[in-house]
């Protein structure tokens, strides 16, 4: 089996979203990591750095996959949906043709620290029905031993005792979604598709990536292969471990919408403010 080599880093830079919130803004739009489009951090105790919120805004053409690490966010969406997201939960949402939602912290003191990552959907499927998930932290498999502990949101995670199926499966893009941590001199091997992108956030401690040094905060850029090894020396490390298919079709975006023309772009923001984005 092959081993994915680290063939670049990237540094996360601050940025501000929704009312004022603000965020480590991990990935952006760049193409190479199709099919992720954006990943936002939000890391503090300070309330004044989150209590303002998402207040309702649109999406189009997308998914959202919003991980909760600590504290308490509440969605709500045109329809109808609403959910409690706490430490430890998942909420996978499909904006589609179009959904209208908000995130509002449920507390007003202590950490607020998660992850929100933005996943492309196919031509074929942007204008699909939206749809949402809240996902309790229970629901979530875990797999681990004395060395390295794996939580599956999405895909399948393939090790030496078998397969574990995440608990978000189904996506064309077949996603896979780790959060992973490993012990002082543990060591452990993630099967990857051939092919799929694939990517490594450490966001605790440090960890050895292709026994390259990965520190906190770095987003490691793998190139291809079949499986990525983690390591952790005389520190601990926890990370994201995300791959997926690309689509390798354009991509257009403007703020809360991603199509793959920038006519359907203007055509988003039309349906928008004509109260159409959520037409069935």
């Amino acid at each position: 089996m092959s081993e994915r080599q680290v063939r670049g880093l990237i540094q996360g830079q601050p940025a501000s979203d929704g009312a004022g919130v603000r965020l480590n803004r991990v990935i952006s739009f760049q193409r190479e990591l199709d099919p992720f489009l954006m990943l936002d951090e939000f890391n503090t105790e300070n309330a004044d750095d989150y209590i303002a919120g998402f207040p309702s805004h649109p999406h189009r053409g997308f998914e959202t996959v919003t991980y909760m690490i600590d504290g308490r966010m509440r969605h709500e969406d045109h329809l109808g949906n609403k959910g409690l997201l706490v430490s430890g939960g998942v909420q996978w949402m499909t904006a589609g043709r179009g959904i209208i939602h908000s995130e509002m912290p449920e507390q007003e003191a202590g950490r607020m620290r998660g992850f929100q990552l933005w996943i492309n959907l196919p031509r074929a499927e942007k204008m699909k029905p939206a749809g949402y998930r809240d996902i309790a932290p229970e629901e979530i498999p875990e797999v681990g031993d004395a060395e390295s502990r794996v939580r599956v949101v999405a895909g399948d995670f393939r090790h030496d005792g078998g397969n574990t199926e995440g608990a978000v499966t189904g996506v064309t893009t077949r996603p896979l979604f780790l959060d992973v941590a490993i012990q002082p001199g543990g060591d452990l091997r993630v099967p990857v598709d051939q092919g799929h992108t694939a990517l490594v956030y450490v966001f605790d401690g440090g960890l050895r990536i292709a026994g390259q040094a990965v520190d906190r905060g770095r987003l490691a850029v793998l190139g291809d292969g079949e499986y990525i090894r983690l390591a952790a020396d005389d520190q601990a490390g926890r990370a994201l471990v995300l791959a997926a298919r690309p689509l390798k079709e354009p991509v257009a975006h403007y703020g809360p919408f991603v199509m793959n023309t920038p006519e359907e772009i203007r055509q988003a923001i039309h349906d928008y403010q004509t109260g159409k984005l959520t037409a069935a």
